[in-house]
């Protein structure tokens, strides 16, 4: 190892990425964190690097209970290194990214990448993935941005970042911003810089793992029946994706107002991409202010699957109604809003927020 050069620590999850094949042609996650830094070729040329295995799964078992342990596990390791990867599968790399985002309040980069392609398929992508997240991860340009997402050499912002393909290499995109740099020639290339980081703090959180969220998406003719039983199945919050800018049917609308006078519901788009609407459509039930004057939670530009995490953390909590209602104004506006800063500065003297620290 070059004391001259940087140290990171690469976390592995398991997922596609340390994936190989078995019997029969079938891929399961087999490699440690050890094993799946060996096979970088460039990789010690860039960092000193520290391998730890976490776990050996496919990212579909992968819970928010664990993301929060890893977010312990991160802060512990941040004061020793220079940039931290973590790798995992890809099913739900970006709900990781997320709820990672959220409450990291560190300087130093956490970058998350994995692989669309196996280690024994043809045109495996993993290996190039792990070695851009590396350069990215002690990259000076990617300090005090949170948590990122690296794939097909693109820099993602976690709070936008989404799965759009099943199977392209090319399948995370970010539809609200774009990504904000890219790694080109092993240079990091940082065009794009978030105007402002909200972050969770992790006591608020308590102890993981004592709430759940349903997440209900809305179709055409959704009457919204399932709600019915959202109460006696355990669950403690919804988060609807309406249509469009935040819609749904005037049964769905009735059942869901009744839901929302019991227990916290965000309203989010199914569409994936924007912003929920507040003072557009009105006059009618389901319509967006209809439904928000029904006691619904604007999510913002928030999409179904970060709204669900968000509310999951802060319900861990046991967060009170207002308290919800705020933070997801805050988050959910994700700009340098003036007319938000005192709310969110009020967030940050309650504990709710913590002040992320920049570079």
């Amino acid at each position: 190892m070059s004391a001259a050069l940087p140290k990171i620590a690469v976390l592995s999850l398991g997922g596609t990425i340390a994936s190989r094949t078995g019997p029969g042609g079938k891929a399961s996650p087999k490699l440690s964190a050890e094993q799946l830094i060996s096979g970088i070729p460039g990789l010690s040329e860039i960092a000193n690097v520290t391998a730890v295995s976490v776990a050996k799964v496919p990212s579909f078992e992968v819970t928010l209970p664990d993301i929060v342990s890893l977010v312990h596990r991160l802060d512990s390791l941040a004061d020793e290194m220079d940039g931290l990867v973590v790798t995992q599968g890809t099913d739900t790399l970006e709900e990781s990214a997320f709820a990672i985002d959220i409450l990291w309040t560190g300087s130093t980069p956490v970058v998350l990448t994995g692989a669309m392609r196996h280690l024994d398929a043809p045109g495996t992508d993993g290996p190039a993935n792990l070695l851009a997240a590396a350069r990215v991860a002690v990259s000076a340009a990617a300090r005090g941005l949170g948590c990122l997402v690296v794939m097909n050499d693109e820099i993602h912002m976690a709070r936008f970042v989404q799965k759009t393909h099943t199977f392209a290499p090319s399948a995370f995109r970010s539809r609200v911003t774009g990504p904000i740099g890219w790694v080109v020639e092993g240079r990091v290339r940082i065009a794009v810089r978030p105007a402002v980081r909200n972050v969770l703090a992790l006591d608020v959180v308590g102890k993981p793992g004592g709430a759940r969220v349903a997440l209900i998406t809305t179709s055409m003719g959704d009457d919204g029946g399932l709600l019915d039983g959202i109460e006696k199945a355990g669950y403690s919050g919804l988060v609807v994706e309406g249509m469009g800018g935040g819609h749904v049917r005037a049964e769905f609308q009735k059942r869901a107002a009744k839901l929302a006078k019991t227990m916290p519901v965000i309203l989010a788009s199914r569409t994936g991409a924007g912003e929920v609407l507040r003072a557009t459509y009105g006059g009618f039930p389901g319509s967006e202010i209809d439904l928000l004057e029904h006691g619904l939670i604007w999510a913002g530009t928030l999409d179904g699957l970060k709204a669900h995490l968000l509310l999951t953390l802060l319900l861990y909590g046991n967060a009170e109604l207002n308290v919800v209602r705020d933070v997801f104004t805050v988050c959910g506006a994700q700009s340098s809003d003036p007319g938000l800063e005192p709310l969110r500065q009020q967030l940050i003297a309650r504990g709710v927020l913590s002040e992320p620290i920049g570079d």
